[in-house]
């Protein structure tokens, strides 16, 4: 049985959260220690399918606070998904997504909450140092944000990167009209084209736990971005393989009037060297068309983006 319905509240808390059952109840308590008496709250967590207690310790939460909301995915979808999930289950007029491992501090939120009251529909926490982040880490994130802002075209995607953020509902609405199952909800958010802007911060080192952001899914988000916002890399390849033809042209013409001269009796391991370093092009090129190919297939099947196994008492399944 469902307790009864309060007033809407200002704002929503939305944190994806895997593996996080001894962060999610310190999160909890600096979140009621900065936002008790400054807004009307709620928080929605969406439980990636943890390993761990992630979905007990949400639920004994939210049993004794109305305020927290959550459900469990029955696979692990990925953050973003979660996001969105989240986004889609917001009561607030506003929406905060933070991450659940306490490298985003909650004493930030009113600061966001101040730059949306001023009007701005998207307010960016911007990252100005990273703790706990390795040197290789750092230069792996600026190249992935420098090609979406330099080769993709969104060039409003904070420079630093940023996954911590504030947005208006009436953002959340329209996000919901977006159904591409491979995409950066970041990336789309940028590009919808908001009144936006930022505040910086310092992005603290994860508490406890270890991050499930793989190598893996790092390369995936990184090449579902460049697909979903742009059609560059099929241009590349078609300047590449008119190149490869103009250059093949130019050798051939030049044996043909040159025969003198001509390599082709006796340098049969240069043009084998050609012939492979032409065919591994081709082939990264049919690689190209098929990351296009595959997504195209993948949407028009039209498959949930996420299920869920659980929720809490005042939240509904999907």
């Amino acid at each position: 049985m469902k307790r009864a319905s309060s007033p809407a509240p200002e704002l929503s808390i939305v944190t994806p959260a895997f593996n996080e059952e001894k962060n999610l109840p310190l999160l909890y308590e600096k979140l009621v220690a900065e936002l008790d008496g400054a807004a009307k709250w709620e928080w929605i967590v969406i439980d990636d399918h943890s390993r761990d207690e992630t979905f007990k310790v949400l639920s004994d939460l939210a049993a004794k606070d109305p305020r927290v909301r959550g459900v469990r995915f029955t696979r692990n979808f990925g953050s973003h998904r979660a996001i969105l999930c989240g986004l889609e289950r917001m009561k607030g007029a506003c929406a905060v997504v933070m991450a659940a491992d306490l490298q985003d501090p909650p004493e930030v939120v009113p600061e966001l909450l101040a730059k949306w009251k001023e009007g701005f529909k998207v307010v960016w926490a911007v990252r100005s140092k990273r703790e706990g982040v390795g040197a290789g880490s750092l230069f792996m994130s600026r190249l992935y944000y420098f090609m979406m802002r330099r080769f993709v075209g969104l060039k409003d995607m904070p420079a630093e990167g940023a996954d911590f953020l504030l947005l208006d509902r009436r953002v959340a609405e329209a996000l919901r009209q977006f159904h591409e199952n491979h995409f950066s909800v970041f990336a789309m958010i940028t590009w919808m084209g908001f009144k936006q802007t930022g505040v910086v911060y310092d992005k603290k080192a994860r508490l406890h736990g270890e991050s499930g952001w793989s190598l893996e899914k790092k390369l995936k988000l990184a090449l579902d971005s460049i697909v979903s916002f742009s059609y560059q890399p099929m241009r590349l390849i078609s300047a590449l393989g008119l190149l490869s033809m103009l250059a093949g042209g130019i050798w051939l013409a030049w044996e043909l009037l040159n025969p003198d001269l001509s390599t082709l009796g006796e340098g049969w391991s240069r043009f084998a060297a050609l012939l492979l370093m032409v065919s591994g092009m081709q082939w990264a090129m049919m690689g190209v068309l098929g990351e296009y190919l595959w997504r195209a297939l993948d949407e028009a099947r039209r498959r949930p983006r996420f299920l869920i196994e659980d929720s809490t008492p005042d939240e509904g399944g999907q």
